[in-house]
């Protein structure tokens, strides 16, 4: 990348960041939170910082730099943890049992695959305790691209560009990706997920989510308003 692209690049990145004029209730909702929740947003004010080079991918938020050995989240959204599992909410046949689907390696694989060996450009901010940046490949927000397949959600207490939620959406609306199974909520899998290893089995998962304390995706409550009974 040419030291004049590299500035484009980062002039339109540090326009992306400015905090969103939405109303804080329209983004607390959008992000699971509530009305009056306390967030920072990623501005020059806070030290921001560049990055650029060909990056790895850790999960389906995190990217590594091997070059200036830096990680980098992305910044306000938020995955599936890698051990996570979700569930398609079609049965199979007269089966009970609800199909498993690795939405954290999913999302993992759909990062990896917009990334590939491409220039990264972040600008990016020390937020709760991690490097946190609007990460662009060939001038598309990384971000962006997560939420409109559907693989990341508007994180929660995060102030959002209007894109973020133009983009999450969309996605429920054609269920594209998680917002197509049933999966819990990641802070909540977070706070109660006790085995966190690669190895996890599915039944875990399925466990958790009955006794779920959120819903966020469609089938969910799809699910929850369907009749028991129906007279054919």
């Amino acid at each position: 990348m040419s030291p004049r692209h590299l500035l484009w690049a980062l002039t339109g990145l540090a326009c992306f960041c400015l905090p969103s004029s939405l109303p804080g209730a329209d983004i607390a909702r959008a992000a699971g939170g509530r009305p009056g929740d306390e967030a920072v947003s990623l501005t020059a004010g806070q030290s921001s910082k560049s990055i650029a080079g060909r990056a790895g991918v850790i999960d389906g938020r995190t990217l590594w730099f091997p070059r200036s050995a830096q990680q980098v989240r992305l910044a306000g959204v938020d995955t599936c943890e890698l051990p996570q599992w979700a569930f398609d909410p079609k049965r199979r046949g007269e089966s009970a049992i609800l199909k498993p689907v690795p939405c954290g390696p999913l999302a993992k694989a759909w990062l990896k695959r917009m990334v590939g060996d491409r220039q990264v450009v972040c600008l990016s901010a020390f937020r709760g305790g991690a490097l946190r940046g609007r990460c662009v490949v060939d001038g598309h927000d990384l971000a962006v691209e997560m939420l409109r397949v559907g693989w990341a959600r508007v994180e929660t207490g995060s102030p959002v560009h209007s894109q973020y939620l133009k983009w999450q959406r969309y996605a429920m609306s054609a269920r594209y990706g998680m917002w197509a199974t049933y999966v819990l909520d990641m802070d909540e899998w977070r706070a109660k997920a006790v085995d966190r290893g690669l190895d996890r089995k599915p039944v875990a998962d399925s466990n958790l989510l009955a006794e779920r304390r959120y819903e966020i995706t469609p089938p969910f409550v799809e699910a929850r308003r369907r009749a028991s009974r129906s007279v054919r």
